[in-house]
């Protein structure tokens, strides 16, 4: 599994990096423009990421703006929803209108910090990455 992780916290990103590492490759960025940026490029080196854990809040691009921009970019191109990235949001704000958002653009889940692993790893298997 190739997996990105878009968190601006260097704690979280550490964390969800040393967490998810048995898991495949972790790639790591710090804001939301870089989140496009390697999405992008990945596409272009014909090696996708299969999952995406995206902070809500982070400089430059929020996670919420990147995951919208993602799916549009994935309808423009007609990827089926069964193909395209599946998106983890993490947050530590409680903000039912960021959430409730991210739902609406297409995140596969959301995962309030501190991650709790057990459930991050149910999530896993139920997206069918592990």
């Amino acid at each position: 599994m190739k997996i990105l992780i878009a968190e601006d916290d260097l704690v979280s990103r550490k964390f969800l990096s040393k967490f998810l590492a048995p898991y495949g490759e972790v790639d790591t960025v710090v804001d939301g423009l870089e989140a496009l940026d390697a999405y992008l490029l990945s596409l272009k080196d014909n090696a996708p990421y299969d999952l995406l854990c995206l902070d809500i809040m982070m400089p430059r691009v929020d996670g919420v703006k990147v995951l919208k921009a993602i799916r549009d970019y994935e309808a423009q191109k007609g990827v089926s929803p069964e193909k395209r990235l599946k998106v983890i949001m993490t947050t530590a704000l409680a903000e039912a209108d960021n959430v409730k958002q991210s739902f609406e653009y297409g995140c596969e889940a959301y995962a309030a910090k501190p991650i709790n692993t057990d459930k991050f790893i149910q999530v896993l298997r139920e997206l069918g990455l592990i």
